[in-house]
């Protein structure tokens, strides 16, 4: 592994357990067995640093999406919904300390004062509920789901009822595979035609 994907590594972890500002450049360097130069050296600041987890997070969770989708037939749109749920959970497992660091609340007090990471924020999840919405205007189109609801404000409701379900896993709050089979049916019930 290259230093650079090594201390990327690292600090996702770190980041996302720990916090931003419990982790140092001294401690990530420890862990790493580098210089705490060499992290300077490749991102600047530890804010750099983070800017580029989220980069990467990004681009993963896009790639993944698109190794998903590549030569997958589904019946309808209804069942690309439910497809694209079930891999957002597994994917949210996959990526458990990404995903864990997306729900990190310093992210979002970073965004409030600086475009780039409400910039990468928005791309993360614009990235995510396009996702949804291309299932929900499949399944409209193909006559699966309900053609009355509106596709975008829908797939920001399904998808943050997902991502709620991931983040009380996240926490330790709740066990979301408990609560799959009610998921699913929840979904099915908001999207099929009437």
């Amino acid at each position: 592994m290259k230093k650079k994907d090594a201390i990327l590594s690292v600090a996702t972890v770190l980041f996302a357990n720990k916090g931003f500002a419990d982790t140092s450049g001294q401690e990530l360097a420890r862990v790493i067995g580098v210089a705490e130069g060499t992290i300077f050296y490749h991102f600047k600041s530890k804010e750099g640093l983070l800017l580029a987890i989220l980069e990467k997070t990004r681009d993963e969770i896009e790639d993944q999406f698109e190794r998903f989708f590549e030569n997958r037939p589904f019946d309808s749109g209804l069942e690309m919904a439910e497809e694209v749920v079930s891999f957002y959970l597994y994917l949210a497992g996959l990526m458990e300390d990404k995903f864990l660091l997306l729900h990190r609340h310093f992210l979002y007090k970073f965004s409030e004062s600086n475009p780039e990471f409400r910039g990468n924020l928005e791309a993360i999840y614009n990235c995510l509920v396009d996702i949804f919405e291309k299932a929900i205007v499949t399944g409209q189109e193909d006559g699966s789901i309900n053609h009355e609801i509106h596709p975008r404000k829908s797939a920001l409701i399904l998808f943050t009822m997902v991502d709620g379900l991931v983040r009380f896993k996240n926490f330790n709050l709740y066990d979301a595979g408990a609560l799959f089979n009610e998921l699913m049916l929840t979904c099915r019930r908001m999207l099929q035609v009437p």
